[in-house]
């Protein structure tokens, strides 16, 4: 896996992944950024809750659930002052649908976080990973 990131302007940057598809980067004017992309560290956040997110839909569809909205909401902490790294992490997923199990709901989740998301296991040795899920019946 490989990804590309070059700098445009001020605090600007693109990344390209080796799939081809980009992202921009930038940072608030406070920091000399045009505040016209994500910040690196709201893509951690969004990487984390989109890895786990797409391995608890997967793990639902093959128990056969009727998952009708999946919402995913992801919080990061860090220290007021540097070295500013991400000390806690709290996921929370919000799934929707009719006659879901919340003890399959659980596995998928726990399946997720402890085997399958390559990111939420990389920054499990970094931060305290908590989560929180609520089902919600159509």
């Amino acid at each position: 896996m490989k990804s590309k990131i070059r700098f445009v302007e001020n605090m600007q940057f693109i990344g390209t992944a080796d799939s081809g598809h980009a992202v921009v980067m930038d940072a608030p004017p406070s920091v000399g950024g045009n505040n016209t992309g994500t910040k690196p560290s709201e893509l951690l956040l969004m990487a984390f809750g989109g890895c786990s997110g797409m391995d608890v839909i997967s793990i639902l569809k093959k128990k056969k659930q009727d998952v009708t909205n999946f919402e995913i909401n992801v919080n990061g902490e860090t220290p007021e002052s540097h070295p500013r790294s991400f000390t806690d992490i709290h996921i929370e997923y919000i799934v929707t649908g009719r006659n879901i199990s919340e003890d399959a709901v659980q596995r998928a989740i726990d399946l997720s976080l402890g085997k399958y998301c390559m990111v939420g296991l990389t920054i499990s040795k970094a931060a305290k990973i908590t989560y929180s899920y609520k089902v919600m019946q159509e």
